[in-house]
């Protein structure tokens, strides 16, 4: 498989580096145990070093807080305990500075239930803001008026007692669905973006954008056929009605439409759905969202056979000028290190870093952070709370940000709103950045080579044929050619070199060392072991 598509132009977007921070764990700098903007304004430099493009904040909105911020109240505020609008204002021109974009969440499904459209809409049929929601009447049983179910447990439906009528939630009852078919909340909610455009943010992580519209005949979900006892509730059922319905594509142009109001600015979508399904959020003429995120690498079997295949499916399906993107962990996922363990974390920091498109890296993957065990009193997650036991709970993957091996692992002074890592002694900034062969050293080589050869940057694609362990490809301008050969198991392997007509020099391995072994006819690659070649031969020689 291969991609020999050229950009006339390029943007921030296209070539640079999209670094995820959740801000409740990032740097808590007021003392209250809770991340916020100063602390995140404290470590701009730690980013900046790092070699990152452009910092993304999950929400920091006004809210109560019932999913942590992606229930809101204000869409225009900032939440007391992450600080003041004047502290993000400083955080903004501190990130600029430095070369960097600052990316915010926008959360266009839901509000809070004490949100004022909310609260106006609830008291009253009456109100002008009724339909700013969606109210059904209950069924003649009395009951929900449908089957939807909540992805958070339960129905979708919450019944109001003061006006008679249900209103529905795809997640918490907290959390009421906005009426994108309603003229007055598309408004409202472009009103939002300007205003963030405005103070000068370079783009949006759009919240689970393929959800906005749900079916206006309010059919019943058809069942899953494929569901299985000890799944979620909610996975019984196939959403063909409450998901990816095809007017959602209408409200995604709207949105694009409002950010091509302002220069190079970029809208990232959360849509987990199939790649046949996913590439739509391009547009029909590149109208929608820039990014539409690429989840395959969160989901797909780790060995390089399946992984191959995907690649191969994600660069066919791109619509022509699409841009990918690559994501490998998340604050809804597991770890990577906790998922591959800790020697593949760094054969697939090398894979993000090197794939052709956008990457985006979750804070701490950098440092080699895994998943924390949480016991039954600490847990926070309102998902893990609703379905428990059955892996959904999202803290694992949230705790504080690992910067020393002092108390509290120099996120705070005081108890932390999550549990620190009981290897936070070992995995930190502070210790890997005196290690010269830490995860944080790989990572900031990896980064460093994406801005040193374009060919990483902005290249095209090229598969390359291999088998068992290994996954190859080449990066590629008319005047850079780099090979990168990733050992993706544990066992040592030899990559031919002379039989597919490569005559290479060595530039970086994941071990970060000297140790690099090579003969004229074939690459030796120890156990979990990612490799990047400078390639001598002509480029038609050196793929299928």
């Amino acid at each position: 498989m291969s991609s020999d598509r050229a950009l006339a132009r390029t943007i921030w977007w296209q070539n640079g580096v999209i670094y995820q921070i959740y801000p409740r764990s990032f740097r808590d700098a007021s003392g209250d145990g809770i991340g916020d903007l100063p602390g995140i304004s404290e470590k701009l430099d730690y980013c900046e070093k790092l070699g990152v493009d452009a910092l993304w904040l999950s929400p920091i909105f006004p809210s109560p807080m019932a999913d942590f911020g992606y229930d809101v109240a204000d869409y225009t505020g900032i939440a007391p305990m992450f600080g003041t609008l004047a502290d993000f204002d400083h955080l903004l021109a501190q990130t600029a500075r430095r070369g960097m974009k600052l990316i915010l969440d926008y959360v266009p499904n839901h509000t809070s239930y004490q949100h004022p459209w909310f609260t106006a809409s609830s008291s009253g049929r009456e109100n002008a803001k009724r339909d700013w929601y969606l109210w059904r009447d209950p069924a003649p049983d009395g009951g929900p008026p449908n089957n939807w179910l909540s992805n958070f447990g339960g129905s979708a439906w919450e019944w109001d007692a003061t006006t008679a009528q249900y209103y529905y939630h795809s997640f918490l009852k907290e959390q009421p669905d906005l009426n994108w078919r309603n003229p007055e909340v598309v408004a409202a909610m472009h009103e939002v973006m300007r205003f963030w455009f405005a103070k000068g943010v370079s783009g949006f992580r759009i919240d689970v954008l393929w959800m906005l519209i749900k079916d206006d005949l309010w059919r019943d979900n058809p069942p899953n056929t494929a569901f299985q006892a000890g799944m979620p509730l909610f996975q019984s059922q196939l959403p063909l009605y409450t998901t990816d319905r095809p007017e959602v594509q209408d409200v995604v142009a709207g949105l694009r439409k409002v950010a091509d109001e302002f220069e190079d600015r970029v809208l990232i979508g959360e849509i987990y759905l199939p790649l046949a399904r996913l590439v739509a959020y391009y547009g029909k003429h590149l109208n929608g969202v820039q990014l539409p995120f690429n989840f395959q690498l969160l989901e797909s079997k780790w060995n390089a056979r399946s992984l191959a295949e995907l690649i191969d499916r994600y660069e066919a399906a791109l619509p022509a000028g699409g841009w990918p993107n690559w994501v490998l962990g998340n604050h809804d996922r597991p770890r990577i290190a906790s998922r591959v363990g800790a020697a593949q974390a760094r054969v697939a920091a090398m894979m993000l870093l090197t794939l052709r498109g956008t990457p985006t890296m979750y804070y701490g993957d950098e440092l080699g952070m895994q998943n924390v065990a949480i016991a039954p009193d600490r847990i926070q997650d309102p998902l893990e709370k609703n379905v428990p036991g059955v892996g959904l709970g999202r803290d694992p993957c949230r705790t504080p940000m690992q910067w020393d091996a002092s108390l509290h692992a120099g996120f705070s002074v005081h108890d932390p709103w999550l549990p620190i890592s009981a290897d936070a002694d070992r995995i930190n900034a502070q210790s890997e950045e005196l290690e010269p062969t830490s995860m944080l050293s790989l990572y900031r080589c990896l980064l460093d080579l994406r801005k040193r050869y374009t060919a990483l940057s902005l290249g095209g694609y090229r598969a390359v044929a291999a088998c068992g362990d290994i996954l190859s490809f080449i990066r590629y301008t008319q005047d850079e050619r780099l090979l990168i050969v990733l050992n993706m198991g544990p066992n040592s392997a030899a990559f031919p070199l002379e039989g597919a007509g490569l005559a290479a020099a060595a530039l970086l391995s994941t071990y970060l060392d000297q140790r690099i072994a090579m003969t004229p006819t074939h690459l030796c690659l120890r156990p979990n072991e990612g490799v990047i070649l400078i390639l001598e031969t002509p480029l038609a020689a050196a793929t299928r």
